[in-house]
């Protein structure tokens, strides 16, 4: 099928292309509404601009294909493979996108609230200044995803791989991230304020200048973790590991630092619990 007998069987009413091959179609700025492309081959197709809403693209193939700026709100992307499709200022807002496959996706600037990604492989795909607040990436891979600037208010991140991702600037106000590994990840200047990150790994990330006031840090690992001129006002860090972590100039007021590995750990500067600098 090509692009013109698509848009008319859709004008007549037809929503239902399941299974159809479709490679390298063009349908841009295209209203799709509803259409049910499910288990679809869309490799290399050009949708960008396209009104996608309430589509179902379940376990499709979406490979190298363009989706710039297309509405994909509440859309069913459950098992599909959008590995290095181009989703820049895409919206997805309320999508199932469970176990998807997104490997080098460009998400940039993508809308993606209250989105379930569970399982989801997102690694090495750019969601810089992407919006992912309240969304559920549980178990997801983001092994060095750039995530940069990205909001990630309320999402929840519990035991994924963060390992070597970029997430300068963030803000993940309130993020849950219990178990998660994000080993050797960048988080410089990020707000993890009020963030769970019980039991996480964070051996030899950079939180320089990261503000984790009132975040719970309980039972992490921090070793060699740069730390310097971080905010730990009010954290939980009891029975957490910051042997050889950078500490200098970092603000430790009231926080909970019972039974902490503080081994080989350099706080030079910083202002510990009881108010006191440290020499």
């Amino acid at each position: 099928m090509d692009a013109n007998e698509i848009t008319a069987r859709y004008a007549s009413g037809e929503r239902d292309f399941r299974g159809a091959d479709l490679k390298g179609i063009r349908l841009k700025n295209e209203n799709l509404r509803d259409v049910n492309f499910r288990q679809a081959n869309l490799t290399g197709a050009d949708l960008s601009g396209a009104d996608l809403k309430g589509a179902n693209l379940r376990e499709a193939i979406l490979t190298k294909s363009i989706l710039q700026y297309a509405q994909m709100e509440l859309v069913n992307l459950i098992g599909a493979d959008l590995s290095n499709a181009n989703m820049k200022g895409v919206n997805l807002d309320e999508a199932g996108i469970r176990g998807a496959n997104l490997t080098y996706t460009i998400l940039e600037n993508a809308r993606i609230q209250d989105a379930n990604l569970n399982e989801a492989i997102l690694d090495h795909a750019f969601l810089r200044e992407a919006n992912l607040s309240h969304s559920a990436l549980n178990r997801c891979h983001l092994i060095e995803t750039d995530l940069t600037l990205s909001k990630l208010e309320g999402a929840s991140f519990a035991n994924a791989i963060l390992t070597g991702a970029t997430l300068t600037g963030a803000s993940l106000s309130t993020a849950l991230l219990s178990g998660a590994n994000l080993d050797g990840a960048d988080l410089g200047g990020a707000d993890l304020s009020r963030a769970k990150l019980q039991g996480c790994t964070l051996v030899n990330a950079q939180l320089v200048q990261a503000n984790l006031r009132g975040a719970n840090l309980s039972w992490s690992s921090l070793r060699g973790a740069e730390l310097r001129g971080a905010t730990f006002y009010r954290a939980k860090l009891s029975w957490s590991n910051l042997s050889g972590a950078m500490l200098n100039e970092a603000v430790m007021i009231n926080a909970n630092m019972d039974y902490v590995n503080l081994r080989n750990a350099v706080l030079t500067g910083a202002i510990l619990p009881d108010g006191t600098t440290h020499d």
